[in-house]
């Protein structure tokens, strides 16, 4: 993986560590099985979050919406941007349409069996747990990744909460202009 997972990061900087990221079998919200074999050949723009979390969450994915907007409109750039569910017990296919469906048509949210989200979240180094709330009602302690795949499905860059739509948008355009044509 090359860049940093936190900070503004050094641009020029290549960090080698643990691999991040790798196969995935999913449910999209039109209930279709979905690989990382589907997305190849795309940039895509991924994040891992919830359709219940009261702030974060929500603040993440507009800023991913307006990111790619920002990044289509402008630089006729396209990424894909895709919503993987951290709690597939309450965001089922229909839940995810309707959640990404606020904020952009053109996120893909992807859930399924615990088993397999747990096992994503593993490899892409995201950390989440369940809090305890009242009831059946409960929030999810999360890292709030959002990573950067080039069409070979390779993470290229990792960000969190630090940055801003033009940020965000920024560092994408650098690291896809880095890739030569």
């Amino acid at each position: 993986m090359k860049g940093f997972c936190q900070g503004t990061g050094d641009e020029g900087n290549t960090v080698k560590g643990p691999t991040i990221g790798g196969p995935f079998t999913l449910i999209d919200t039109e209930h279709r099985l979905v690989t990382e074999r589907n997305l190849r050949g795309n940039w895509v723009l991924l994040y891992f979050g919830y359709t219940s979390s009261p702030d974060v969450g929500p603040e993440e994915v507009q800023k991913m919406a307006k990111a790619i907007d920002i990044l289509e409109s402008k630089q006729n750039l396209k990424v894909i941007p895709v919503f993987v569910t951290i709690d597939p017990q309450r965001d089922s296919p229909s839940q995810l349409r309707a959640y990404l469906k606020e904020f952009d048509p053109r996120i893909g949210g992807l859930t399924g069996p615990i088993t397999a989200i747990r096992q994503m979240a593993q490899e892409y180094r995201v950390y989440f747990k369940k809090v305890e709330e009242d009831g059946d009602d409960y929030l999810i302690d999360s890292s709030h990744k959002m990573y950067l795949m080039d069409p070979n499905m390779e993470i290229v860059r990792c960000f969190g909460l630090e940055y801003d739509t033009e940020q965000l948008s920024e560092a994408i355009l650098n690291e896809v202009n880095k890739i030569p044509k």
